[in-house]
């Protein structure tokens, strides 16, 4: 974290890749920007690349939810765990079941990231010590590859490939703003940004008109550069 120029304190993103079989935590440097800090192996994860849709199907869960601290479990069968929050607004607008998908140590899952007792030891610290320095969530993104064009296109013909592609608006939200983007839902669809608060949205409603990811995650990119030349010249 020091060399990183980070503080212990400073908020986390989890940020989970199947294809890769990796997990990422990002941790806000002192310019208040998101980047890098360790990245873990998974040893198992159950089903296919592509979502969860209900009890049963053994698949792990893709898309954004968020930890609180309550999802916490330190006497876990499997070591320590934290449940991902599955089924968030989204999965519920569709119709989709299943609980208690978490991430966990071990090296077995049913629809869950097993990190290995070391690896879930190292991560549930990061995201306690997050929450006990004030952090009230913790956003986790879960994704079936590295969302690139290329990725894409590769499973271009994929039934998924609407959903992933969706899905890449929000990670590239993500990097255009260098922090966890506001993630919300209307027209059960993820909306990222959105120009109005995420209370006033109905997951199963049509989106109102001048909601617009893209535009909000460039504004927002625009306001963090400027941020960040004012924090540099400080």
């Amino acid at each position: 974290m020091s060399k990183l120029h980070m503080e212990r304190s400073a908020p986390i993103l989890i940020r989970i890749y199947k294809e890769e079989n990796i997990l990422e935590v990002w941790k806000q440097d002192r310019t208040r920007r998101f980047a890098l800090l360790s990245s873990y192996p998974i040893c198992k994860f159950s089903g296919n690349l592509g979502p969860k849709l209900a009890t049963g199907d053994h698949q792990a869960p893709e898309g954004f939810y968020d930890i609180s601290p309550e999802q916490m479990n330190p006497t876990s069968s499997e070591y320590l765990a934290f449940n991902t929050g599955f089924p968030n607004a989204y999965d519920r607008s569709l119709g989709r079941t299943g609980s208690e998908l978490m991430v966990h140590g071990g090296c077995r899952s049913v629809g869950c990231y097993a990190m290995t007792d070391d690896g879930i030891e190292e991560i549930y610290g990061l995201v306690d010590e997050a929450f006990k320095s004030g952090q009230e969530k913790v956003q986790l993104q879960a994704f079936p590859f590295r969302m690139t064009a290329q990725n894409l296109a590769r499973h271009a013909s994929d039934p998924n490939a609407p959903f992933w592609k969706m899905l890449k608006t929000g990670s590239d939200a993500f990097h255009a703003i260098g922090r966890p983007p506001t993630v919300a839902v209307c027209d059960r669809r993820y909306v990222f940004n959105p120009a109005v608060a995420v209370d006033d949205l109905d997951p199963t409603a049509p989106c109102p008109s001048g909601i617009d990811s893209k535009r909000s995650a460039n504004s927002d990119a625009t306001a963090v550069k400027l941020q960040t030349r004012r924090v540099a010249s400080d």
